[in-house]
């Protein structure tokens, strides 16, 4: 299946008919978007105690243990398929909740954020809000690491120059997503994404959980926040039980790969 978060786009592969053997090879070539289909990131759905595992790899072939527009897309899918407005979803980040919240619009909880330099990982010991790189970013987890600067004006960051240059930075040994956020607004965000191996994306949830954490911290939000993406607009929300994510989702087709593509990557 081919779906989106807001232009933040996936192929789904649903595995709970059959086992999926997917190489490195093989998932880059589904992600060239000129010989094969075209993603930030694939996702495999398998059976599981819960209402689905997900898996899930960048355009790379490197695995993430989150995403969070993915797994909107594809709880929404479930609870199209089975009727549910509420689900749980096992992922390498834990089981995540989520949530029909009407109107079209579909929630999960992302859990909680890891604000500790272990947790996010990063290589040394030093303040998550302020990282000793030129800008002072915060850093935070969200199943996968973040770095988010606060900047004037997002719109004016040279993004596919700064966005790989920190990705690669010797404080994250597992890379890390790059957020740049400027405010427009009390609780209103403005904010464009590099995400670690598929660069830059027109959305990104873990990125705006991360980044919406990050506002809160340094006391730029309250817990809830309104994210201006290039692909349009998410919701977010820091509580008790974890960072709650809302917005749009789209299946745009379904389809089965030809014998000849897949002889094309043996």
């Amino acid at each position: 299946m081919k779906m989106h978060g807001l232009g933040n786009d996936f192929v789904v592969l649903d595995a709970r008919a059959g086992a999926v053997d997917l190489s490195v090879a093989m998932v880059r070539a589904i992600a060239d978007r000129h010989r094969g289909i075209g993603f930030d990131q694939l996702a495999v759905v398998m059976e599981d105690e819960a209402d689905g595992h997900l898996v899930f790899y960048n355009s790379d072939g490197s695995e993430s243990s989150a995403c969070g527009n993915a797994t909107r897309c594809i709880a929404r899918y479930l609870m199209d398929q089975t009727g549910k407005a509420e689900l749980t979803l096992s992922t390498g980040r834990g089981r995540l909740r989520a949530r029909d919240a009407g109107g079209g619009l579909t929630s999960v909880n992302m859990g909680p954020p890891q604000l500790d330099w272990r947790g996010i990982p990063l290589a040394r010991e030093v303040d998550t809000l302020a990282l000793p790189i030129q800008g002072a970013p915060v850093a935070t987890g969200m199943g996968n690491p973040h770095c988010t600067f606060f900047v004037e004006d997002a719109e004016a960051i040279d993004l596919a120059a700064r966005g790989p240059e920190i990705e690669t930075h010797a404080l994250f040994p597992e890379r890390t997503n790059v957020q740049f956020a400027s405010l427009l607004g009390p609780n209103h965000l403005r904010l464009r994404v590099w995400e670690r191996g598929a660069g830059i994306t027109l959305a990104s949830g873990s990125s705006s959980c991360a980044v919406a954490v990050a506002a809160v911290r340094c006391g730029l939000a309250d817990h809830e926040v309104r994210i201006e993406l290039d692909g349009g607009t998410l919701d977010v929300a820091w509580r008790e039980d974890g960072v709650w994510m809302t917005g749009p989702t789209m299946h745009v087709a379904d389809g089965r790969f030809t014998a000849e593509f897949l002889e094309t990557v043996k």
